[in-house]
């Protein structure tokens, strides 16, 4: 790797929050025990009703499961670029026009983070008027995933705001390393056969 290219992973480094670091992999750690805890009920979901003894309370669990990991799912995406971004765009531009439309991206997102903020905690509030059956639990506990994954978008569309306005959008990728093919020495090949 050249002094360029580490120059290059350097400046990327130093474009992330160190803080938001923390709570990126907090939050990747969780999303994969959803998704593990999401797959185990289903599995024992299906083997229980297999065997004649369903547990029915399981749904509940898989569906919550299964919301949170969405949710929790998407504001780890939308910290990664990975979800919530239009790249083709802004990869095709430089300069001024990207700064341009990386921004526009970056408040569209922003703009869906506060909607899911806002509607999603009036849904919250509404979900205590309905249950959830065989437990009874209100619904709302479902419905709080979705305002609080519009804050961590909101706070991650933030942070690339910043650093974007402050340090440029447009970061190439760092070059692959070529290793090299060794030739195939064929006279050890004809040796070891009979």
């Amino acid at each position: 790797m050249t002094i360029a290219d580490k120059l290059v992973l350097q400046r990327q480094h130093h474009l992330k929050w160190r803080s938001f670091d923390r709570l990126e992999l907090i939050l990747m750690i969780i999303c994969g025990g959803l998704c593990f805890g999401f797959s185990l009920s289903v599995m024992f979901d299906i083997v229980t009703r297999t065997i004649g003894h369903p547990w029915l309370w399981l749904q509940e669990v898989t569906s919550t499961l299964f919301i949170y990991a969405i949710f929790i799912g998407a504001a780890v995406a939308t910290r990664r670029n990975d979800h919530l971004y239009l790249t083709a765009i802004s990869e095709a531009l430089h300069g001024t026009p990207r700064l341009i439309i990386e921004i526009i991206i970056r408040l569209v997102v922003l703009g869906v983070a506060f909607c899911l903020i806002w509607f999603g905690y009036i849904n919250y509030l509404r979900g205590f008027g309905s249950f959830r059956l065989p437990s009874g639990t209100p619904i709302a506990s479902l419905y709080a995933a979705i305002p609080l994954a519009g804050a961590l978008i909101a706070l991650f569309t933030v942070e690339q705001l910043v650093n974007g306005i402050r340090n440029g959008f447009d970061h190439p990728e760092p070059p692959e390393e070529d290793l090299p093919i060794q030739p195939v020495d064929v006279n050890v090949l004809k040796r070891g056969r009979p």
